[in-house]
């Protein structure tokens, strides 16, 4: 199995908020979020591919150390993240998971999508349709409706940002992949590949609602993982019997 991370982008909603550098390598407990993550996927012998863009040299010392291959899109400031998994795609030759750079999840919820069999699946959150960034709309469990703008009424879930492609769609997801490149649409989401199927095959979910997780798309967002890794940092405490 391997892991796509994406992290080229340059994150403008949080950038006036941080200094130059990429928002995946922001510290929790001291170490830079996507380092969290690839250490990870290597702790369950899944390989990183980690696709770089802005400020790479940043995520390049984040990374330092570990085994990890790296893909650059020099077209970042002008792609979104449909140009950068572009440019890793023939590493999609066994089950693939992809997943945004600057996401938070737990271990319980990769240990998720690691073991699902569904052909592919996109992690959703149901408790969450009010406040968010992007949402679907689901039928039985499969997207039907999809985007930021998504009408109140019709939202089911906030999508996680982490999906997963098992090998035998590979062939099929590919091939959209160079579709939607190939007629100029590199301003779209790696997860378009998957929309785009939505008429033609059942885009399957997986839920994690109650589970905690965050993508960093506003600074909030970041001080609310410091606030949840804080607090379970003081659980761990009490649990090793370090506090009275």
């Amino acid at each position: 199995m391997k892991a796509i991370l994406l992290a080229a982008g340059r994150g403008t909603r949080i950038s006036r908020m941080i200094e130059e550098i990429p928002k995946c390598v922001l510290p929790v407990d001291g170490i830079p979020l996507i380092r969290r993550s690839v250490m990870m996927f290597l702790e369950r012998n899944i390989q990183p591919i980690v696709c770089v863009g802005y400020c790479e040299t940043k995520i390049y010392e984040a990374l330092e150390g570990l085994d990890v291959t790296y893909y650059y899109n020099p077209f970042y400031d002008v792609t979104n993240s449909i140009a950068s998994f572009w440019f890793a795609k023939e590493e999609l030759t066994d089950d693939t998971i992809i997943m945004n750079g600057d996401v938070y999840i737990d271990n319980d919820i990769l240990n998720l999508i690691i073991e699902t069999e569904k052909e592919c699946a996109l992690m959703v959150d149901t408790g969450r349709t009010e406040v968010g960034d992007y949402f679907l709309t689901l039928e039985n469990g499969y997207i039907k409706k999809y985007g930021k703008n998504l009408p109140l009424r019709e939202r089911t879930c906030e999508y996680v940002g982490i999906g997963k492609i098992k090998g035998k769609f590979l062939v099929e997801f590919k091939e959209k992949l160079d579709s939607l490149i190939g007629s100029q649409q590199h301003q779209l989401w790696w997860e378009n590949i998957l929309y785009s199927f939505v008429e033609e095959k059942n885009i399957e979910t997986i839920d994690v609602k109650g589970m905690f997780w965050s993508e960093i798309d506003y600074f909030d967002d970041y001080e609310r993982i410091l606030a949840y890794t804080s607090k379970d940092n003081e659980r761990e405490k009490v649990i090793n019997g370090d506090m009275k």
